[in-house]
This record gives C-alpha cells, sequence and structure tokens, in this order.
C-alpha cells in the first residue's frame, strides 16, 4: 500500500499577541523542527506525536511510505497567509508529484486559523481531497482541542482524536489512525459518519483527564467503540478562537448511519451532563504561594501559572508569579521558563559565579506586567539544547537557545532564549535544578505539566496572574462565537453586552475563585 504522510499543526489563539510565520515552524518551539522528505522518518522516531506512531505502524504493515512535509509551531494567534500558503502548496505539491496512491495519513491539530481563512485544517483537507480524488482513503490524527468544522469532517474519511490532556498519547492516537486507514484500504469500504457540535466551552485546565469528569467522558468512548463503533472521538474544543466553530464536538464512525448517529448523539449528551461538574479551585499569586507554604508532605508544590501558558497563546515572559515568589521571599523555589533573550545573553556575558543587577522577562502588551529588576547570580548557563524525556514530549529534541540559571534570594530562575511550554523536569535540570528537591516549583503551562510533575508533587495549584491568556474563556472578547455558545460552564450565553466587539484588558482580571 502507497500512502502518503504529511503534518501541519498549529493551535491558534485569536487574541494573543504575535503570529506564526514561517520561522515558527522552522524552528518548532516543543514540536519537532519542519522537515521534508525521508528525514522525516528519523526525525519523527521515537517522540510522542502523531505522525510518528502512524510512520511506526506504516513500518510494521509494510507499506510503501510517501514522506511528504512535516511541520508543526507553537501556539500563537495567527498563522500568517505567507506561511500557510507556502507550507500547504509545499504539502499538495508534493502529493501531486507521488503519483497514484492508495490512502493518506494527515497529522493536523484541529484549531488552526491563519489570517486569511478561519478553518485551516478544512481548506488543507479539501485541497488534498480534490488532487487524490473521491476514492483515496484519507484519515487524520486530531488534538483533542480541535475546533471541528462540518468541512473538516466531508473531507476526511475519518477524523481520530487525542484521548488524553495532558496529551501523552498523541503517538499512540496516529497509531489508531493508521490502522483505521489500513482497513479501509483493505477492506474498499468506508464507515458511515456523524458530527454534533456541543453548547459550552471549558476552561483549560478543567479539562484534564486525569480527573473527573473529563476522564470519565474519555472513558466512555473506550466503551461505545467496545459496542462496534468503528471509531469515537470528543474534542473539547480550544476556547480561544473567535471564530463560529469555535467549541466542543463529538465524531462517531460506524458500519452503519444509524450506529453512527446514537454514538454521536451519547458522547453529546454525555458532555451535556457534566456541565456543572467542570470546576476547580484557582488561587491570584500571593495566594497561591501561602497556600503551597502550608501544604505538609514530601515533595515540590507545583503552581501553574496558567494564564500565560505558551501551549494555549502566552508569552512565557509575563512576571506575576516571580513577583509573588520574591514578595513572599520564598526559599528553594524555583520557576521556569521565562523567555528572556537579553537577560539570557547578559548573564553568558557575565559568566557563571557573577552577580548583577538584572531586568527580567515583562510583558508590554499587559499593563499589570511589567519587567523585574533585581540582584541575581548567574548560577548555571547552558545552550539550551536538551532532551525532553517525560511523557508529554516523549523524547523530542528541543533548542532553547542561550540560557541560564539566575537566583535571586532563595528563588533561582530559568531563562531561554526561546520559547517552549515548561512540561518536562528536564526543563528545571538542564541549568542544574532537580526539581524533585525543590519545595516549590512554578511552571509556565496549564495541564501538560501534569504528565511528568504529577508523580514528584505534594501537591498542584492553578494560579491566574496576569497573562495574555485568561483562565475564564468568558473574560475573551469573542465577536464571532456561534450564538447560544455558553462562554463557560453555566456561563453566560454568547453574545453578550459585555462583549460587543468593545477593547478589555484581557488576562488582568481575578480569578473566578481565588482562595
Amino acid at each position: 500500500m502507497k500512502v502518503a504522510f504529511a503534518g501541519f499543526l498549529h493551535e491558534t489563539n485569536t487574541f494573543a499577541p504575535s503570529k506564526a510565520g514561517q520561522d515558527a515552524f522552522r524552528l518548532g518551539g516543543g514540536y519537532i523542527p519542519m522537515t521534508q522528505g525521508p528525514a522525516m522518518i528519523d526525525a519523527a522516531k521515537d517522540v510522542n506525536l502523531g505522525i510518528s506512531g502512524a510512520l511506526d505502524t506504516a513500518a510494521r504493515l509494510g507499506w510503501s511510505i510517501e514522506p511528504i512535509l512535516w511541520a508543526g509551531a507553537i501556539p500563537s494567534a495567527h498563522v500568517t497567509q505567507s506561511a500557510y500558503d507556502a507550507i500547504t502548496d509545499d504539502i499538495l505539491a508534493h502529493i501531486t508529484n507521488a503519483g497514484a496512491l492508495d490512502g493518506v495519513f494527515l497529522d493536523l491539530h484541529g484549531a488552526m486559523v491563519a489570517e486569511h481563512l478561519d478553518d485551516g485544517e478544512g481548506q488543507l483537507l479539501r485541497r488534498v481531497r480534490a488532487v487524490v480524488g473521491p476514492d483515496v482513503p484519507m484519515v487524520a490524527a486530531l488534538d483533542l482541542h480541535g475546533n471541528i468544522s462540518r468541512d473538516m469532517v466531508e473531507a476526511a474519511d475519518i477524523l481520530v482524536g487525542f484521548r488524553t490532556y495532558p496529551h501523552v498519547d498523541m503517538a499512540q492516537t496516529g497509531t489508531r489512525a493508521a490502522h483505521l486507514l489500513n482497513d479501509m484500504m483493505r477492506s474498499g469500504r468506508r464507515p458511515a459518519k456523524a458530527f454534533r457540535q456541543m453548547s459550552y466551552l471549558v476552561p483549560i485546565p478543567f479539562q484534564c483527564t486525569d480527573h473527573a469528569p473529563a476522564q470519565d467522558l474519555y472513558a466512555e468512548l473506550d466503551r461505545i467503540e467496545a459496542e462496534g463503533v468503528t471509531s469515537a472521538s470528543l474534542f473539547m474544543g480550544f476556547p480561544a478562537a473567535d471564530i463560529p466553530d469555535c467549541g466542543p464536538a463529538a465524531l462517531a464512525y460506524a458500519p452503519t448511519q444509524d450506529q453512527a448517529d446514537r454514538a454521536a448523539d451519547r458522547i453529546a449528551a454525555s458532555y451535556a451532563a457534566a456541565e456543572p461538574a467542570f470546576r476547580g479551585p484557582t488561587y491570584a499569586p500571593d495566594a497561591a504561594i501561602a497556600r503551597a507554604c502550608a501544604v505538609a508532605g514530601t515533595g515540590p508544590v507545583v503552581i501553574a501559572d496558567t494564564q500565560d501558558n505558551p501551549g494555549a497563546g502566552g508569552v512565557s515572559a509575563t512576571t506575576g508569579l516571580l513577583r509573588a515568589l520574591l514578595t513572599a521571599k520564598a526559599e528553594n523555589a524555583a520557576i521556569g521558563l521565562i523567555v528572556d533573550p537579553h537577560a539570557a545573553s547578559r548573564a553568558h556575558a557575565l559568566g557563571q559565579g557573577q552577580s548583577a543587577l538584572f531586568r527580567i522577562g515583562g510583558h508590554e502588551g499587559l499593563p499589570d506586567d511589567i519587567p523585574i529588576e533585581a540582584q541575581a547570580l548567574v548560577e548555571t548557563l547552558s545552550d539550551g539544547k536538551i532532551d525532553a524525556t517525560g511523557p508529554y514530549y516523549g523524547g523530542t529534541r528541543l533548542d532553547l537557545g542561550l540560557s541560564a540559571c539566575l537566583r535571586i534570594g532563595g528563588v533561582r530562575v530559568v531563562i531561554t532564549s526561546r520559547i517552549a511550554q515548561m512540561a518536562d523536569r528536564e526543563m528545571f535540570r538542564f541549568v542544574g535544578i532537580t526539581p524533585e528537591d525543590m519545595d516549590l516549583l512554578v511552571v509556565k503551562s496549564s495541564t501538560h505539566f501534569r504528565a511528568d510533575f504529577a508523580p514528584i508533587a505534594r501537591d498542584i495549584l492553578i494560579a491566574c496572574a496576569p497573562g495574555p491568556m485568561p483562565l475564564d474563556p468568558a473574560d475573551l472578547p469573542f465577536t464571532r462565537l456561534r450564538a447560544g455558545m455558553r462562554l463557560s460552564p453555566n456561563g453566560p450565553d454568547f453574545p453578550i453586552a459585555s462583549h460587543n466587539g468593545a477593547d478589555t484588558d484581557r488576562g488582568t482580571t481575578p480569578c473566578a475563585a481565588v482562595q
């Protein structure tokens, strides 16, 4: 079986401060860098990505592999038109030149918005379908946070979503999708499909599948498939996209249309019933530090700086939690990553063991977030090249650029030149910090950090310092959602009076449930 493989991933926060151009995809920002042709096979080997699981499955099944192109960039504002067109045109040209194909596998996200179109994946899938024709089976592996459109569903034969958040099953999802593609190629049959869009958004930290209610919702998918459904997926949606298709969706594929419809309705009904349970405690920065210091036990308390999560469009540079640590005179504490190329370069120029006055972090787009000026010791220096071995990154090679550990009193600050979500213990270790030995760790992440940090944490707290990505979607100034979409569980329906396009100070609002 001759199968083309390609990937194009971006989770778009339409409210974020900076866009994704071609350089963002060349660097990867936590993904493998942009790769073309046979080099894809080696680059994706033993990495937790959909393309990795699919390529491994293809090799085991003896397929003839046509590696096209893989590109992924860290979440941000829109993909620029020039980057979208260049990458898409490249994928299409190589698929065209590949000749007759038995199948197509695509590794996508599901929530890509470009400068010139709302539905990046829908457009790509339609164009690939136009090239290969209606008879070639095509599947796509998608992120659990996909904002699924009807165009995506109609163009692909099967869309398969992750089932874990933290996303520790990306490669497994690629494997599942590849087996479904194999079944279609061998049998010549396509399943019936059913698609349901649902009616409320959930704050990202509360979508974690390690706990109820999300844990129960995803366990239900296994039961549905055990009853004869070909594939079932629940997409929580990425709630920071101001487009009509933003929001959760249920997808089901089955031998008959009746089976598919009943499965999709069952997923949608379970999601609707779970609405009151999607909530959890959150803390203002000072309250989070005080709570962490009061928690007894061994191992660090881990505080998630959720409103500056670069995995959702944050800049990984805000200073609210760092300021709270210093004000509280915290001891044996560390925070990362603070992306500040100037501070990193200065640390390298000064040299290890030197002290100086540093100006660290700060995001000019937030009136409540300014750089911190403090005397700091350059404790450790690094070139920023690490192998992130935890369950989320799964062996991905990261290049964070010139990096350093600065020590301010009892607080260590991990400074890097390039952005990536703090979701792996190696992202502390590479500058000499042993996370297991710390009392308090602050991570620029919302949920992915749990995969590697939960096993060592004596407690995990969600904090809301000022940042570009508000915890509560209701704090975002939406103008284009579907009418009737609730902006949070049991929250207001869109549109609401305060979201009529007026400018707001996003990210500066306090936590909904400060404790």
